[in-house]
Formats: C-alpha cells, structure tokens, sequence
C-alpha cells in the first residue's frame, strides 16, 4: 500500500508540486518584498533581513507540514468514491494497511516537502549555526511527530467527505491555521484579543519549539504543549479514521 500511494504520488506530481508552491511563494515573498519592513519590527527599528529569514523559516517549515496532507485527504477520498476500497475489502490484506500506507507515505512526502523548502531557506540566506546534532535529530523528530499528527486527521477528512472536491476544502483549516499564528510576526505584536487563540492553537507552540532548537531562542512550555498536540491530534484522527473506514457500508 505505500508503494501504491508513492507511485501515484510520482505519476500525479501537479498536487504535490501545488502544495509545495505555496510556502514556497510566501517565504519568497516575505524575504525580498516585505523583508526589510518585518525586520525592522522584529529587531525593534533596525532593519536586518538576515535576523527575519532566521525567524521565518520555522515557520515556513510548520507550514509546509501543513499543507502537505491536504492531498492526502484528496488521495483517500478518491480511493472512497472510485470502487477500489470495495476492491481491497475482498482481498486477503489487512484492512489496516490501507490507510497506514496512506499515513506512511504522505510523512515522506512532508519530509521530503521540509527538505525541498529548507534548501530554498538556505539559497536566500538561512542559517542554523548554533544547533547541535542533538537538536537537529530533535527537530527532525518535530517534524515528523507533526506531519503524522495531522496526517491523520487528513486521512479522516478523506473518509468523511463526499468526493475529492470537498476533501479538498475540507481540509483547508490545515493549510490556513499557520497564518494565524506566530509564523509571520510575534503573538505579542497580535490584537490582545487575539493573542490567545494564536498562541494556544497547534502550530504556534511547534514553530516556537523548532525556533529555540534550530536558533537557540527559548522554549519553555512549548514543547510540552507541541508534544501535547500531536500526540492528541494523532490519537483522535486514527480512532476518527479506522472507526470511519471499518463501518460496513452502504
């Protein structure tokens, strides 16, 4: 089933390629059109491009996690309403290993997104001198926690949905909630009345965990609550997922 998935995702590159286009734009965009005026309110009045691409890019990273599982919502969808489940449902496989081989494979399709944008990051001037190789692999294991947290709720997005399209929309939250959070600007810099829900939904506390391991800045609580997370969200989009799939159907 992940050679399966895998394959179509390498016959069917326009969606991973959509998915990967559009943090890539924005952390172009940030960096060479609003770059200065960001950096001059990140850094308090002096205007330091280099210490804002440091600050995005974690960011830019969480969100390509973000997206990535969005096909993933539109593969299952597809395999929901084409007939081939029905298919697999009469062969000797284990019911699971459908939807794991989903799982599995969009994790290597996120990572392997994370790798493909890090190395833009780098070309137009990242850097992550003072990370050790502990909190590289601690990174890595971020990321990958992250991307199979919401990798299941996709995955139960998929089942749910009608069709494909509305998988599609479905699953937009996924995309739109790094924008919302402290990707971009600090929560401090939000409306007050904002603040809490930038700073208490998921992304926020694994972009400022990511920051402290790559650039050293402080972690404190967020990782506790990154762990907390994605650790809660992958939980409930497997027993959404498996319960969806498992019912007999009509």
């Amino acid at each position: 089933m992940l050679r399966r998935n895998l394959l179509h995702a390498r016959r069917y590159p326009s969606l991973t390629l959509n998915i990967l286009l559009t943090p890539i734009v924005l952390l172009l965009l940030f960096v060479y059109v609003f770059g200065d005026v960001m950096s001059a309110g990140i850094g308090g009045g002096g205007a330091d491009r280099s210490d804002y691409i440091a600050y995005l890019v974690p960011g830019i990273l969480l969100m390509t996690i973000g997206a990535t599982p969005a096909g993933t919502a539109v593969s299952v969808a597809m395999d929901m309403t084409e007939g081939i489940i029905a298919r697999f449902r009469t062969m000797a496989i284990h019911r699971g290993s459908v939807l794991v081989g989903h799982v599995v494979g969009s994790v290597l399709q996120s990572i392997l997104s994370v790798a493909l944008v890090g190395a833009v990051a780098v070309a137009v001037g990242f850097r992550s001198t003072d990370a050790t190789v502990l909190e590289w692999l601690a990174a890595f294991g971020l990321l990958t926690l992250v991307a199979i947290a919401f990798t299941w709720i996709a995955v139960g997005m998929g089942l749910a949905s009608p069709n494909p399209e509305a998988a599609s929309n479905n699953a937009m939250p996924l995309m739109l909630l790094p924008l919302v959070s402290s990707a971009f600007v600090p929560v401090d810099a939000m409306p007050g009345w904002f603040r809490p829900i930038a700073a208490y939904q998921p992304f926020t506390p694994a972009i400022e965990t990511l920051r402290g391991l790559l650039l050293g800045s402080e972690i404190g609580h967020n990782g506790w609550l990154t762990l907390a997370w994605c650790l809660g969200l992958a939980a409930v989009g497997y027993r959404w997922s498996t319960s969806l799939f498992h019912r007999d159907p009509r």
